[in-house]
Formats: C-alpha cells, sequence, structure tokens
C-alpha cells in the first residue's frame, strides 16, 4: 500500500500543477480522488461539483451522501472497500457536461490511478465515465446493467450518477442492482 500512496501523492503533485485545460482557471480546488487506493472497486464519476470544488474531495454533496448510501446497502464501506476518482479533475463551471478536450487533457491522470491502484472492478458513475471506461458511446441504458470489459481490460459495471437518480429517484432500485453486481464481481475476483 506504502508504494500505491506514493505513487499515488506524485500524480496528485501533478494534477495539482496541471494547467491543460482552461477548467483551471475556473476551479477553486482539484478534485483528485478518495478512498482505499487497496480497495478493490474503483468507481468514476464525471467531474467534480460545486461542493467537491469547495473542499477538494469527490462525492461530498448530496449526490456523494447518496452514493454512500447505496455503497453501504451493497455491503461495502466507501473509506475500507473503494476508491473514488472522477474523469475531470476540475470543476467545470455550472456544473455543465465535461468536454471532449477537457476529457482528452485531464484522462492521462485517470489512466494513472487505474494502473497505480489496479482494482478487480471499475464502476463507472454515468455517461460519460460509462462513454471513457468502455471506449463506447452508446446510450447509458444501454451501457448499464450488465459487465463489460473496460478499456484496460477490466471487469466495468456501468450506472447511473448519483446526482441522476436526485433528480429521478424511479432510477434507484436499477442503481442498487448495479451496486450488488459490482460487489458480486468483487467476491468473484478474491
Amino acid at each position: 500500500m506504502r508504494d500505491k500512496l506514493s505513487l499515488l501523492e506524485a500524480l496528485k503533485r501533478q494534477v495539482f500543477k496541471c494547467q491543460k485545460c482552461p477548467l483551471h482557471r475556473t476551479k477553486t480546488n482539484y478534485v483528485f480522488g478518495d478512498g482505499n487506493p487497496d480497495a478493490g472497486l474503483l468507481l468514476v464519476g464525471e467531474a467534480p461539483g460545486r461542493d467537491e470544488d469547495l473542499q477538494g474531495i469527490p462525492f461530498v454533496g448530496r449526490a456523494g451522501k447518496l452514493l454512500t448510501e447505496l455503497l453501504k446497502e451493497a455491503g461495502l464501506d466507501r473509506k475500507k472497500d473503494v476508491y473514488i476518482a472522477n474523469v475531470l479533475k476540475c470543476r467545470p463551471p455550472g456544473n455543465r457536461d465535461p468536454k471532449p478536450d477537457e476529457i482528452a487533457a485531464c484522462s492521462p491522470y485517470l489512466d494513472a490511478q487505474i494502473r497505480i491502484i489496479k482494482p478487480k472492478v471499475l464502476g463507472a458513475l454515468g455517461r460519460y465515465s460509462g462513454h471513457f471506461l468502455s471506449g463506447q458511446n452508446l446510450p447509458l441504458s444501454s451501457l448499464r446493467g450488465r459487465v463489460m470489459r473496460s478499456i484496460y481490460g477490466i471487469k466495468l459495471v456501468v450506472t447511473y450518477h448519483p446526482a441522476a437518480i436526485l433528480r429521478n429517484p424511479n432510477l434507484i432500485d436499477r442503481s442498487r442492482k448495479d451496486f450488488e453486481l459490482m460487489l458480486k464481481l468483487l467476491r468473484e475476483e478474491d
């Protein structure tokens, strides 16, 4: 774990100096990642929101509370069993969707996080992380609810972003099933 921590710290220092796209000018904090570097599950969101930008930690607002609840319901501890990152490390203004050039600029950092952590399972939270990790530009409804191979060769489950569930509570049961599937895959890999 110590080796992973030092590698992640070195990568974090690179991220904190990043000026590859204009988002570095409008962010309050870079949002690198959080959780256990030895976790079997790496969850990937899209981009930091307002609360995340203020605190520098992924998924700390209302969507983060829901994510923690979904993990707990599935039998996963957010701090012990999971590492959480985003495709983008800076908040897009007004919480707008990530732009392709921003994803291209920031994705090498996520690539490095995945290589360092070496998760057994990837969980994509939302359309943009689902597209990026699967390499497929399909509707979210076509990506979620099944096991795929990510572009990294790691098992991938795509689910709804917790913010989407807050906007449409009818999605929560499907998302619960996706988290249960992630746990099942983790147990199979042990």
